[in-house]
């Protein structure tokens, strides 16, 4: 699963703006460890919605999704050693965060409500950088030309947190086939957002 996600992660594009993000990202996790609040709030104004929109598409909760929303920034506060901006973004590395705290929360809940009664609304305004934009019109696009069975095998593992073999059980698909799909998938992304 840890390679999944850092396909996903090494899914983001490459340029100056990025670069320029991560210097300040690293001033700002400075300014964090020296205790100073004001950087804690840029870097909340920075990536609090794209940690709640992860958080809500595993989740389907606007309640849960702000607890790990909240959970997420706390642990950032108080432990802003986590990061390590040598293993990646700080967006990139809040997103997984952000799933994998969902999930553990998700496995943890009692079934409310039934799947078909969870109504989703995310008002989230992507519009305000434009690479993200241009970035996820490029996923989508690879998403919609993948074959069904391997879009599914992706969603499965990113969106629901199953494992390989959770997601071999469910389909009746081998395990290795599973494990190509998704894999290839990665990649494909990958081709599509940096080529």
């Amino acid at each position: 699963m840890q390679e999944e996600l850092t396909g996903v992660a090494s899914v983001l594009p490459q340029n100056a703006q990025n670069d320029r993000n991560e210097a300040t990202d690293l001033s700002l996790v400075a300014g964090v460890r020296a205790r100073d609040e004001s950087a804690m709030a840029a870097l909340y104004d920075r990536y609090s919605s794209l940690v709640y929109a992860v958080a809500l598409r595993v989740l389907g909760d606007t309640g849960a999704a702000e607890d790990v929303l909240q959970e997420i920034f706390l642990q950032l506060w108080k432990k802003p050693a986590a990061f390590d901006s040598a293993r990646g973004s700080m967006g990139a590395w809040l997103s997984v965060i952000a799933r994998n705290r969902s999930i553990d929360a998700l496995r943890k809940r009692k079934p409310e409500t039934d799947v078909e009664d969870v109504v989703l609304s995310v008002e989230t305004n992507f519009a305000e950088n434009a690479d993200r934009g241009r970035a996820l019109v490029k996923i989508r696009t690879a998403l919609s030309a993948m074959a069904a069975p391997q879009r599914s095998a992706l969603e499965m593992a990113f969106f629901e947190g199953l494992t390989h073999t959770e997601i071999a059980e469910k389909t009746g698909e081998p395990l290795g086939t599973i494990k190509t799909r998704i894999r290839a998938g990665l990649l494909s992304l990958r081709a599509a957002v940096t080529g």
